[in-house]
Parts: C-alpha cells; structure tokens; sequence
C-alpha cells in the first residue's frame, strides 16, 4: 500500500490522516506491511525540473507499482493542488492500470465535498485506476474524531482493498 499526499507544505493533517488512513486500510485487510509514502511536499521544488531527478523518477515509480494507493490532499479552490496534479501529470498514460485507488481530500467546508468524486476520482481514473468505491471528503473539523470517520468508511472499501492487496480482481 501506498499513500500520497499532495499537500505543498510538510508535516500537515492532512499527511497524518493520509497515513491513519492507509494503514488502518491495511490492517483491517490482514496486511502488515508498512506504508509507503510519498510525501509531495518534499519533492515540489524538483517536480517541474526539465530532467525529473532520480528521486521525482523513484517516487513516480512507487505510486506505479502500488495495487493499493491512498492518494489525499486538502481541498484548494474547491479541488485538489496544482503539486498534486503536477505529479500525477508526470506519469505515462495508464500508469496507474491495475491499481485501486482510494482519493481523500481534506476540506475546511463540507461544501467541496464533491471535489473527491468531481476533480479527483476522475483523474485518477484517466490514468488507468480502478476507483470503485466512494473517495473520503474528510472535513477538518471531523479530524479530531478520524477513528470514527474511518470506521464508516473501511466498511464500504475493506472488501476492495483485501481482494487487491491480494492480488484478487
């Protein structure tokens, strides 16, 4: 399993939830391995670079090969960040074929709810993603209380996320 977060700045909630998340994905579908991830925010200052650097090439690879990929930002501007979109650009056409991904996005207002299902969902899906379950539009405000939240949302993705960690269509 893979998280991405596509937050511009390090050491965000949105990092720690997109952890949370993944690795409760995880361990509910009986897998222990560690998350990896891969955090944009480290990365963005080399993104753009004509040559990606070896490190832009490896995380691209990483967020390729995952069967599982959690991929969670914030909510800028009603949809998710430009560093986001920036780094999913840089992969070829289909790169994501075979993976499921799982999008979050973490919002001030629960009024860019859609942006989950209208701006990411859609994205990852041009690149080749099974998306097959509903995206998590987690409101800032619910984060004290992410446990609960995410009880509610493992039992709608649990099944999904199990039969791809173990190589099951």
């Amino acid at each position: 399993m893979v998280a991405l977060v596509g937050n511009p700045r390090g050491g965000t909630r949105t990092f720690d939830a997109a952890v949370e998340i993944a690795e409760t994905l995880a361990k509910g579908a009986g897998h222990d391995d560690p998350v990896a991830l891969v955090d944009l925010s480290a990365l963005a200052p080399r993104l753009l670079a004509p040559v990606p650097p070896p490190e832009v090439t490896a995380a691209r690879e990483r967020v390729a090969a995952a069967k599982v990929l959690v991929v969670a930002g914030p909510t800028y501007k009603g949809t998710y960040t430009g560093l986001l979109k920036v780094f999913l650009d840089g992969l070829p056409s289909r790169a994501l074929a075979g993976t499921l991904a799982l999008p979050v996005l973490v919002m001030g207002d629960p009024r860019h709810a859609l942006a989950v299902e209208v701006h990411l969902r859609p994205l990852l899906v041009e690149l080749g993603a099974s998306v097959p379950t509903p995206g998590l539009a987690l409101v800032e405000a619910d984060l004290p209380r992410l446990r609960e939240v995410l009880d509610l949302w493992q039992a709608a993705v649990a099944p999904h996320v199990r039969a791809a960690l173990d190589g099951r269509p």
